[in-house]
């Protein structure tokens, strides 16, 4: 049965790169089974209804600006999967959740950042997944466990966000130390995942320390992605940080697996 991961996506700078973040996710790369196909939900697809990419090849969004040149000459062409997504159309059916193809878009930085570290050929399927932070948590947990009956069949869903991620926030110039309030944040959050503690997780917003400023209101985007990989693990219910390391003060770097 293959897992499912919540993967950190950080700076687009982690695509040209090389530390021991990048490092890490190379390493996991070669290190998991192979999977048949790849369904990533991205912080940087937002949508009021779920979105399910159905593309034959898809193009590199460049969803940034104001970085290295040689960000914008990297090209992930990743192609796209229709059985599955048929697959997908039918398990969203199944459950109620409410959906809608998309055959245009491509892949975005939040996914083709962390699939070409993971899988830098490009040679895997992927199926593109929008996220929507207006759902509460148990909606978006819900939606991936729609989605739990794919993994028995070698597909890894990934959702790709930060557990700590206020653009605001984060120190530019930065000089290895981490901020105490994003520690105590990720250090909860830790707990409750290992116990999965779904009922205080999904009342994070009250619950969490420094959740305020550690997921603020304006980027719960980047945040939201973990329920839905955690629901794609829901017959399991195991969870276990894998990574966790820190950029600029306090864009955490963790990599969380489910199953």
């Amino acid at each position: 049965m293959m897992p499912s991961l919540f993967v950190a996506h950080g700076a687009p700078l982690l695509a040209i790169e090389n530390n021991e973040y990048t490092k890490f996710l190379t390493q996991l790369g070669q290190n998991m089974p192979r999977p048949k196909a790849v369904i990533l939900f991205s912080a940087h697809w937002e949508s009021n209804v779920q979105k399910v990419s159905d593309v034959e090849q898809y193009n590199t969004i460049y969803d940034f600006g104001g970085f290295d040149e040689a960000l914008y000459k990297i090209q992930y062409p990743a192609h796209g999967d229709q059985q599955i997504a048929k697959e997908i159309e039918g398990l969203f059916t199944e459950s109620g959740v409410s959906f809608e193809f998309d055959t245009q878009r491509g892949l975005d930085h939040g996914a083709w950042v962390v699939l070409r570290l993971l899988y830098p050929n490009a040679d895997i399927p992927v199926i593109s997944m929008s996220v929507n932070s207006r759902l509460t948590p148990d909606e978006q947990y819900k939606i991936g466990k729609a989605l739990s009956a794919l993994r028995a069949q070698n597909i890894l869903v990934i959702a790709s966000g930060g557990t700590v991620h206020n653009l605001r926030a984060v120190k530019w110039n930065d000089n290895g130390q981490v901020d105490q309030w994003a520690l105590e944040f990720e250090d909860w959050l830790a707990h409750h995942l290992q116990n999965w503690d779904l009922p205080s997780l999904f009342n994070y917003v009250s619950l969490a320390p420094n959740a305020e400023i550690a997921v603020p209101p304006y980027g719960s985007e980047h945040f939201i992605p973990i329920f839905y990989a955690m629901g794609a693990a829901d017959d399991s219910q195991k969870a276990t940080l894998l990574h966790r390391s820190f950029r600029y003060g306090n864009l955490s770097h963790s990599v969380w697996q489910f199953g």
